[in-house]
């Protein structure tokens, strides 16, 4: 933090030594060019601006965007219009005013004319403030969100498109500073980072972890967006070699919270306790396991299976009997499945209790844990203060070091946090159990444990599109599914019908409205 403000500090001086003459041509005293914050409200009275460009100069994810405009209004407010004038501005990264200030003759131009003198400068300056107002939306209200895998059907399918608010649980403060708007990790079709790190930018490349007051906190069987504690790829479906990535930068994963933090969480047959009581989940989640199943003669054909039983998920057979994997099915769709004419046997593909799975977390020979029968744990709570012992600490090593930012290491039989030999540790922040509804097929807390709350993105709140990719011509969308809420009891309701009504009555109230005026 230190580093950050004495980095902010050299930038403010910079802009003062490069803008003093400018500030006293334009009326004004030099050393305002020189103190931080008041310097800037000069600047924008300077270039005839708004006084609360302030708010949007100091907003993360933002300021990217609004910073060249008001390089490219400086010069112009002393007469340098051209279109190399405005180039210089931009590549030279604000650095052409020093040109202006010490090697021209500027003169300034009083109550300066901000609007567009042409169709392509107001072109030009609609889509700026565009950009703008949709990276505010995006970072800071609502993200748009695709689901890519099958991990929470049936609440939500590979292919729904969803609305993700920021506010819900408060909106995080944008950690990366230099990065493209509107994109994630990756800049589409080409594979390439959208952003710097702080092994390009050392000190500002990111900022602290913040977040803005949220109307909720995060509640049990909430589905929730965050980011993947443990991503090292360019993104999740493209990696030739482990990457470093800002918390903000790693990859959107949707989960269901079953457990939160101060509860104590385990998993008994794929089904999940928490306190020591059988986890009740909403009536709009459907659990589903991986079953094994033994046709007596033909294939099962996908089809058949989607549109009479409604399983969505992979499946194929695994050996040379045909013996078929089902990655998930429902207890409805298990029900009618026991009754076709086809099958055999039907056996729920699980591990037994005390079978050691050395993918599930946390990866430590002392724990015989796997994906169906798992823990007890107990997930940490922001000020809770627990016992640590060579026992436990495998299950707490990676929130004490890396998410709390300790030193931890072991001397014979003494435990250590940044040097000092201690049994006890307190936590800074809440943490989250997120596990799929597909417990068959779903990367989520048993592979990597904790979720902390400083990587959770925001809430699914809507889904205004739904796309079934197996599907031809108008049945590739699912029209029950557009517009409707992730969250609630009893079944989703689709407000598609309300959205069209809506968009009529605006455009004829528009319509109207302009012919009354002429």
């Amino acid at each position: 933090m230190i580093e950050i403000l004495f980095f902010l500090l050299i930038i403010n001086f910079i802009h003062g030594i490069g803008t003093w003459k400018l500030y006293f041509l334009s009326g004004n005293k030099s050393w305002q060019s020189f103190v931080p914050i008041y310097n800037i409200l000069i600047l924008l009275s300077i270039i005839n601006r708004p006084w609360w460009w302030i708010f949007i100069i100091f907003m993360p994810g933002i300021n990217i965007i609004i910073l060249p405009v008001i390089w490219v209004e400086l010069s112009r407010s002393f007469k340098k219009n051209s279109y190399t004038d405005t180039t210089l501005s931009i590549i030279s990264l604000g650095f052409y005013n020093y040109y202006l200030n010490y090697f021209s003759k500027p003169e300034y131009v009083i109550d300066r004319d901000v609007n567009p003198k042409s169709s392509n400068g107001e072109w030009t300056s609609s889509i700026i403030f565009a950009v703008i107002a949709a990276t505010f939306v995006h970072t800071y209200f609502m993200q748009p969100y695709t689901i890519p895998t099958s991990s929470l059907e049936k609440s939500l399918l590979v292919g729904d498109f969803l609305f993700v608010s920021k506010f819900h649980y408060g909106a995080r403060v944008p950690m990366t500073t230099v990065g493209a708007p509107m994109v994630h990790d990756t800049i589409p079709f080409t594979k390439r980072k959208s952003y710097f790190n702080k092994e390009q930018l050392a000190i500002i490349a990111e900022l602290p972890y913040f977040r803005l007051p949220g109307l909720q906190k995060i509640k049990r069987n909430e589905i929730v967006c965050f980011n993947w504690p443990v991503d090292t790829m360019v993104n999740m479906f493209y990696t030739d070699k482990k990457y470093y990535k800002p918390i903000d930068k790693k990859t959107n994963y949707v989960k269901r919270a079953v457990g939160i933090a101060g509860d104590t969480l385990e998993v008994i047959n794929g089904y999940v306790y928490i306190n020591g009581e059988k986890n009740q989940l909403p009536d709009r989640a459907k659990l589903q396991f991986s079953y094994l199943v033994q046709p007596k003669k033909n294939k099962f054909n996908q089809k058949v299976m989607i549109n009479n039983y409604d399983i969505t998920d992979r499946f194929g057979p695994i050996n040379n009997d045909y013996t078929y994997k089902f990655m998930g099915i429902g207890e409805e769709s298990l029900e009618k499945l026991n009754n076709h004419t086809n099958v055999k046997w039907i056996k729920k593909d699980t591990l037994p209790k005390g079978f050691r799975d050395s993918s599930v977390f946390p990866q430590n020979l002392s724990y015989d844990w796997n994906n169906d029968f798992y823990g007890p744990i107990y997930i940490p709570k922001r000020n809770s203060i627990i016992e640590i012992t060579k026992e436990n600490l495998p299950l707490y090593k990676r929130v004490i070091e890396v998410y709390e930012n300790n030193n931890i290491s072991v001397n014979g039989d003494k435990i250590l946090i940044n040097g000092i030999e201690t049994n006890k540790y307190k936590f800074k922040q809440d943490y989250y159990w997120l596990m799929g509804d597909n417990r068959g097929n779903s990367q989520d807390s048993r592979s990597w444990g904790f979720v902390p709350f400083d990587h959770v993105v925001g809430k699914p709140v809507f889904k205004w599109l739904s796309i079934d990719y197996n599907a031809k011509g108008f049945e590739k969308i699912r029209w029950d599914r557009m517009f409707t809420t992730v969250h609630g009891e009893g079944k989703p309701k689709s407000y598609f019908i309300h959205f069209i009504i809506l968009i009529i009555v605006w455009n004829i109230y528009s319509f109207l409205r302009s012919k009354f005026k002429k």
